[in-house]
């Protein structure tokens, strides 16, 4: 039994007396020895006796810099000399003004209007909002269009209108009740095909089902959301080459919306600075957050183009003003933080060492591939999954009750490494800026924790 100073004992009672954490098992979350952490300094976290940690999951996927980057905090300090917060509702800020003309310059062209938020969720949900409103006060008069179309597997956020777009059962499931109805098109992923499918004809079923949902529910539909390229939360679901194009093409043929969520895949994480960019796609709305601020503070963004903004400007007594808001909307902290981590991309060429620690990731993890217990290692930029499963000839999974991609965390802590999985799904998601030499230590850190939770008794 670990024996822990008495200050630190005193804060893990606390925690276990007062703390709820997200997606915890709080149950088990009691009887382990988690660190507190209590500093950091670059790419490593420090705990309260002074261990570090490399951050292999960047802070749940949003520090781009690494942590007490001097550029973000001096001008997180400057702002700070002038005003911390005001609002923007009946009042506009320099921080917010200056950071939307950079996001509008950086997106695909045609998002020229910014609203601001807190979160990957309520950014997601400004935009079904937007959208819905949008049909009922367009051009050429209103469309009642009452429906989204989500992907399988789909995460969007744990807000009941995210939700109601997502599809992962363990997380949703229980709040079936209290959601809108949506419609499902198949994730374009074929690890595992239903009997009498191979991979390829899978995926052309996969292009068929989203063409037939469409076209079917053509005038009902409001808008089509996806995660571009990569299925973040479902286990690092990378998409087939082409089809955020075919997703494009049918809604905008329809004149249907298209809502890009890319909360986890933006800022440098899939190689580019949004993942649209690859594959030429402008949408109508997309979300914006996490890696926004490089890691600092909560900020989101929900990117709309003229022709929605101009559906909502009508005389006051119209009402057909967008009735949505926060109270720390456009955060003049978080929006300085934003600018200063768009001038480091620029400054330190972030894309380019994205490109290049993406292809060392791949090399260094490339022996996984052939490890009896890894059905398949998903990559895109430095967005990494591992899948691994008892038996990978039948895909056959650990039981759940192991938790084994929990012990490869334990045993990555044990290394000095932070990782956190998905399931049995293993996730490295380093920092976008991330040196080469920390990216071999994640790489190695990972491999050899894997071993070594899978090794103990089945």
């Amino acid at each position: 039994m670990t024996v822990f100073p008495p200050e630190v004992a005193h804060l893990r009672r606390l925690d276990r007396d007062h703390l709820w954490h997200p997606f915890t098992p709080m149950q088990a979350w009691r009887d382990e020895a988690f660190p507190i952490i209590r500093a950091a300094d670059g790419f490593e976290l420090i705990d309260t006796e002074g261990k570090r940690y490399l951050d292999g999951i960047s802070s749940l996927w949003c520090n781009v810099h690494g942590h007490r980057v001097p550029e973000i905090d001096r001008a997180i300090e400057n702002q700070l000399h002038q005003v911390a917060h005001t609002t923007l509702l009946g009042l506009a800020s320099e921080p917010s003004i200056r950071l939307a003309k950079r996001l509008v310059d950086l997106t695909p062209a045609g998002l020229n209007k910014v609203f601001y938020s807190d979160s990957g969720a309520t950014a997601v949900e400004i935009a079904l909002k937007m959208a819905f409103q949008f049909h009922r006060q367009k051009p050429g008069g209103p469309e009642k269009r009452d429906l989204f179309v989500r992907v399988g597997n789909a995460y969007h956020g744990d807000t009941l209108g995210t939700v109601s777009v997502g599809g992962i059962d363990l997380f949703h499931a229980v709040y079936g009740d209290l959601l809108f109805h949506t419609l499902q098109v198949p994730s374009p992923v074929a690890l595992r095909v239903p009997e009498g499918r191979d991979r390829d004809s899978y995926l052309k079923w996969c292009d068929a089902e989203l063409e037939r949902v469409i076209v079917e529910n053509a005038d009902r539909i409001a808008a089509v959301i996806v995660e571009p390229l990569v299925q973040g939360a479902a286990g690092i679901l990378v998409h087939p080459a082409g089809y955020l194009k075919r997703v494009r093409d049918f809604t905008a043929r329809h004149g249907i919306l298209l809502i890009a969520d890319e909360v986890a895949v933006g800022f440098g994480r899939t190689g580019t600075m949004f993942a649209c960019e690859q594959e030429g796609v402008s949408p109508d709305l997309m979300c914006l957050a996490k890696g926004i601020t490089g890691g600092y503070l909560p900020l989101a963004a929900t990117l709309a183009t003229d022709v929605i903004y101009d559906a909502f400007l009508a005389p006051p007594h119209e009402a057909k003003t967008f009735f949505h808001g926060h109270t720390y909307t456009g955060n003049s902290l978080a929006c300085a933080a934003a600018v200063a981590s768009i001038d480091l991309f620029q400054r330190n060429d972030v894309l380019a060492n994205v490109q290049r620690i993406s292809k060392c990731i791949a090399e260094k993890l490339a022996p996984l591939r052939d490890h009896p217990h890894v059905a398949e290692v998903r990559q895109k930029g430095v967005m990494i999954g591992i899948e691994l499963v008892r038996d990978r000839d039948g895909f056959i999974p650990f039981p759940a009750e192991r938790r084994t991609g929990h012990l490869v965390t334990l045993a990555a802590r044990e290394r000095g490494v932070i990782l956190r999985p998905l399931g049995d799904v293993v996730v490295l998601m380093p920092a976008p800026a991330m040196p080469m030499e920390l990216v071999d230590r994640l790489c190695d850190a990972a491999i050899e924790s894997i071993n070594d939770a899978t090794r103990l008794s089945l």
